[in-house]
């Protein structure tokens, strides 16, 4: 989550003239304007002290969570891209195809902005065999041995189906790192999976009843 402190919070300590002046100090102007902090994924914004406000962005420091998610998300994009480059010789909705080509143009980058975060953390980067067992929302061997055979319609009924539970594994992992993760940048990265990846969502589902 990106923390946005919508706040105006004037402290000025000024000191006009020399201190030898005798000059009494400017009155320091206090905080007017309320701090909204934005809740996280389902929960509403809350107004916070300027105490709370100090200590409300997270940390550049990273923790098991933030690095478990970074793991376990290059594993869960490279099976998204997988699927979705399958779509332009299979497909038959042009406009699933479209769709497919967006998730892997996304979804690329972040899988090398994951990996580059690792390595500057020290961290293992997972390689391309990497156990994926318990991760939300990932197809197994078999469904993508029948998304490979599958053309035409029967290949977009499958791809929005496995698509939509994988995008929805994602938003859960996501939704779990900013509850128990601690780094800036895994934050933002998860709000912006979170985000993207529910709009997808929804255009699946509309696509699905379209069928």
């Amino acid at each position: 989550m990106r923390v946005a402190l919508v706040a105006v919070v004037a402290a000025a300590t000024l000191c006009l003239g020399a201190c030898s002046s005798g000059q009494a100090p400017t009155p320091q102007a206090q905080p007017t304007a309320p701090i909204i902090a934005p809740g996280r994924p389902g929960e509403a914004a809350r107004t916070i002290s300027p105490d709370e406000a100090a200590t409300a962005v997270p940390a550049p420091t990273a923790n098991a969570a933030d690095v478990k998610y970074a793991q376990d998300m290059i594993t869960h994009h490279r099976q998204a891209v997988d699927m979705a480059i399958l779509a332009p010789s299979r497909a038959h909705s042009a406009t699933l195809k479209g769709l497919a080509s967006r998730i892997k143009d996304a979804q690329g980058p972040e899988i090398q902005y994951m990996t580059t975060w690792l390595r500057q953390q020290g961290q293992r980067v997972p390689d391309h065999h990497a156990d994926h067992a318990g991760m939300p929302g990932m197809a197994t061997p078999a469904q993508l041995e029948a998304l490979k055979a599958a053309r035409g319609k029967d290949f977009d009924r499958l791809f929005l189906t496995l698509m939509t539970a994988h995008h929805q594994g994602a938003v859960t992992m996501s939704e779990q790192v900013l509850v128990g993760g601690s780094h800036i940048k895994i934050e933002e990265l998860a709000n912006d999976v979170s985000a993207t990846q529910n709009a997808e969502i929804r255009r699946m589902q509309e696509m699905q009843a379209a069928l």
